[in-house]
Order: C-alpha cells, then sequence, then structure tokens
C-alpha cells in the first residue's frame, strides 16, 4: 500500500470523524465526545499529511510551527469562561490569517515558478480565499477587542454618513480587482494589484465589524465562523485537498446554520445585522416626557419572598458572566431545592456575548442540563411563575420589543419575565442595555430592582436564605 493511498483513507477517517464531532455537539451528554473525536480529526489529518514525501523536506519549519502552536494555544485554553467569546473570535482570526496566507504564498509560489498552475478556477478560489480570510482575520480582531473592551475599540457602534455604501464600494472593488487578476494572472502588474486586494481585504473586515454593537455579537461570531469555513472550502480547492474541502464545509454549513437561528431569534435579517448598527443610543426613545422611577429591594426583602415561591424562573444575561456569578447561582439553587421550589433556567438564543454563553457557564456550575429551559418552552410558564429572577439580562426581557415600533428592539422574541407575578432584576447600574434604551420591565408595578454586583447580590440572597434554615 502506498503512502498517496494510506494517506487518502486517513482523510477519510479524518473527515468522518469530523462529520461525528458535530454531529455529537448536538447533545451535552455526548459533547465531550464531539470535542474527542474533533482533536482525534484533526491529529490524524496532521500526521497524515506530514508524512506525504514531498512535504517531510520541511520537518524543521513544521516542527516549529507545531511549537509555536503551543506556545500561543495552552494559554489560551486557560482563559475564564466570561472571555470565551472573545478567545473564540481569535480563533477565528488565526483561522482566517491562515487561509489568507495560504493563498497568497500559493500564488507567488506559483507566479514565480509554476505558472501554469494558474488556471482560473484555481485562481478565482485563490481569490475567494484571501478576500474571506483576511477579512475574517481583521474582523475577528475587531470582534475580539470589543468583547475584551479594549479602550480604543469602541464597544458602541461607529456609524459615520455613506458608511454602508462605502463599504459596499470597498468590497466591489476588490472583486472587480479580483477578476482582472483571474483574467490575467501572470502580468507584470498583477502582483502588484494582487496585494492591493490583500490590503482592501483587511481594511474591509475593520470596517465591517465597527457600526456593531456588543448586542449582535453572538450572530457576528456565528457569521465569522462561516466566514471562516468557507476561505477553507476556498484553499481545499487551490491545494486540491478533499479533506480542507468537508471540514471547511462543515465548518461554514454549521456557521451558516447557526447564524440563521441567531438573527430568528431576534426577528433580524443577516444584512440588518451586518449594516443595522443595532446598540446605538436612541435618545428618542429614552426622553418621552415621562418620569421613570426605579423601586429598590433589599436581600433580605427578596429572600422572604423567594423561599415562598412554588416556581422561581432564573434568566441569566451578560451580568451574570461579567461577575462570574454561576457558582453563587449554583449556591441560589441549592437552597431553593432545599426547600422543595422548582427552579428554571431560561435560556434566551442571544443572551451573553456568543451562541451557548449561559449554558457554558451554568454548566461549569454544574446546574442539572434538564433545568435549562429555552425561550420558546418556558414562555407557556412564565404566567404561573411566582418569582423571575433577572439575572444581568437586559435587552431580551425588554417588552417593548412586543409593541413598540420605535425601538431597535421590535418585533426581536424575547423571555416573559413581565408574566410572571414578581421581578426581581439584578444589574449593576441605571444605564442601558447594548440597544441603548431603557427596558420597560424595570419600571413595572411588579418589578424591584437589586443594584449591584450580580455575584455579590446572589451572594447575599444565598447568606440570607441559609440565615432562615439555620
Amino acid at each position: 500500500m502506498t503512502i498517496y493511498t494510506i494517506t487518502q483513507l486517513a482523510y477519510v477517517v479524518s473527515a468522518a470523524l469530523f462529520i461525528f464531532a458535530l454531529y455529537w455537539m448536538n447533545d451535552p451528554k455526548s459533547a465531550r465526545w464531539g470535542v474527542y473525536s474533533g482533536v482525534a480529526a484533526m491529529l490524524i489529518a496532521i500526521l497524515a499529511t506530514w508524512a506525504q514525501p514531498q512535504i517531510i523536506i520541511h520537518h524543521g519549519w513544521i516542527v516549529g510551527a507545531i511549537i509555536l502552536g503551543f506556545v500561543v494555544g495552552v494559554p489560551l485554553s486557560r482563559v475564564p469562561l466570561t472571555a470565551v467569546p472573545q478567545r473564540t473570535a481569535l480563533s477565528h482570526a488565526f483561522g482566517g490569517l491562515a487561509a489568507g496566507l495560504v493563498g497568497t504564498a500559493e500564488y507567488f509560489l506559483w507566479l514565480h515558478g509554476e505558472q501554469h498552475n494558474l488556471t482560473t478556477f484555481r485562481m478565482t478560489a485563490i481569490i475567494v480565499e484571501i478576500v474571506l480570510g483576511y477579512l475574517t482575520f481583521t474582523g475577528s480582531l475587531m470582534a475580539a477587542g470589543k468583547l475584551q473592551g479594549i479602550k480604543w475599540i469602541p464597544q458602541r457602534p461607529v456609524t459615520y454618513p455613506l458608511q454602508n455604501v462605502g463599504n459596499i464600494g470597498l468590497l466591489l472593488l476588490a472583486l472587480v480587482l479580483g477578476v482582472a487578476i483571474v483574467m490575467n494572472p501572470a502580468e507584470a502588474w498583477s502582483s502588484s494589484v494582487f496585494l492591493g486586494i490583500v490590503g482592501l481585504s483587511l481594511v474591509f473586515g475593520v470596517l465591517l465589524i465597527i457600526p456593531i454593537g456588543g448586542a449582535d455579537m453572538p450572530t457576528v461570531i456565528s457569521i465569522l465562523n462561516a466566514y471562516a469555513g468557507l476561505s477553507a472550502v476556498a484553499m481545499g480547492f487551490v491545494l486540491n485537498n478533499k479533506l480542507l474541502i468537508t471540514a471547511g464545509a462543515l465548518d461554514g454549513s454549521s456557521g451558516l446554520i447557526l447564524s440563521i437561528i441567531m438573527c430568528k431569534a431576534m426577528n433580524r435579517s443577516f444584512v440588518n445585522v451586518l449594516f443595522g448598527a443595532f446598540g446605538q443610543v436612541q435618545a428618542e426613545a429614552v426622553s418621552d416626557g415621562e418620569q421613570k422611577v426605579y423601586k429598590s429591594e433589599t436581600s433580605e426583602g427578596a429572600a422572604l419572598i423567594l423561599e415562598q415561591a412554588s416556581l422561581v424562573v432564573i434568566i441569566p444575561g451578560y451580568g451574570m458572566a461579567v461577575s462570574q456569578a454561576q457558582h453563587k447561582v449554583r449556591e441560589l439553587y441549592d437552597q431553593l431545592k432545599k426547600r422543595g421550589i422548582t427552579v428554571k433556567f431560561a435560556i434566551h438564543p442571544v443572551a451573553g456575548r456568543m451562541p451557548g454563553h449561559m449554558n457554558v457557564l451554568l454548566a461549569e456550575a454544574e446546574i442539572p442540563y434538564t433545568d435549562l429551559v429555552e425561550m420558546d418552552e418556558i414562555n407557556p410558564d412564565m404566567p404561573q411563575c411566582d418569582v423571575a429572577l433577572v439575572l444581568g439580562a437586559n435587552d431580551v426581557v425588554n417588552p417593548a420589543a412586543r409593541y413598540n415600533k420605535t425601538s431597535p428592539i421590535y418585533g426581536m422574541p424575547i423571555i416573559d419575565a413581565d408574566k410572571a407575578k414578581t421581578v426581581f432584576a439584578v444589574k449593576r447600574s441605571k444605564n442601558p442595555g447594548f440597544a441603548g434604551i431603557d427596558n420597560e420591565l424595570y419600571f413595572s408595578d411588579k418589578t424591584w430592582m437589586l443594584f449591584g454586583d450580580a455575584k455579590a447580590v446572589v451572594g447575599e440572597l444565598v447568606k440570607q436564605l441559609s440565615l432562615d434554615t439555620d
């Protein structure tokens, strides 16, 4: 059996493992196996590729790259779960950069040595690869910066006149230049134009993310994931590697499907997410001539009401993630369960800063997955809910989304916290959420505010409930 045959068989096994990895991720019980399967698939793919005779001569460079990958990757694997969204964005950035660099290297290698490889099909794949790869690189870096809260990268949308027209024009210019190179790949001017496309793609990635606010980051991350996958597909066609095509297609399609789910959860389209600048402060929605007043409650008073409840629904949001309150939430869960109180967690699809953010945090605190309920399933039970504890969530529980057509979140499906008998809202300050508008739930007659850091507030609730049992 030749090395080529062994390599192709290894690629088939690797592709199958990638497919199983994605399949096993559908269920929390098998998700760990999905991770193991993905790691095994990548390891087999690397070793099989490394074993090919035409690659083994670069042994030293490969070892150096692997060592560098471990140096960068191991620290990134140890970030706290609250930083997983920005770490995920960085992973997309690395994937996009890798695709872009491979496409660039292949073009110049063939241009100066094997011009017969510069066919129309391969040049088209290279242009797609570098455009998607480089815009994913800078776009993901910008997304990571917004999520991390870097000072010189504003979390709020940055808009200016003719922004969308300029961005679309920039992309069209890159595509026109790409067509010119595809038609004339070996001309004297082609290398300069190629580098120009690289520059335009890098700039476009930055400009694409600047007008997007933090509330749209879950969708943006999944879209960038799709871009990275599509760039890998193009790279597979450039290198004539079927495994890259398969893995990239899995990555791209899953990211696209996830993006569709996220957009549906916000009742918005791709175009609206990318160009709608969701998250700007809506001054006209704030000042309506009516003085709005919060009602505050103490931890002692909230604890007394909680222990008399039959059903408590906890609605987590980014505030829980920022304060790393998930373990205190588990203590509160245990205290309530001791009293025979039914406790459910209402999970909104876009709560947090990445898809599944709340699920990951609550899983870390070992909250039973059976008590995590999706929005569509929990809403019918909200009228029977005695206490809704809104824990750092904001726009996903704002009743204005149902009826206020002037609101930027109008039409977005929300968790019906306002239908509960009593609402306690834990919030750090009186500032509006990422949508830039006040939350009408907080001014409701049935809502009581518990101002403070989520971890500290929940800790006080646990303390009061513990005192009552002593």
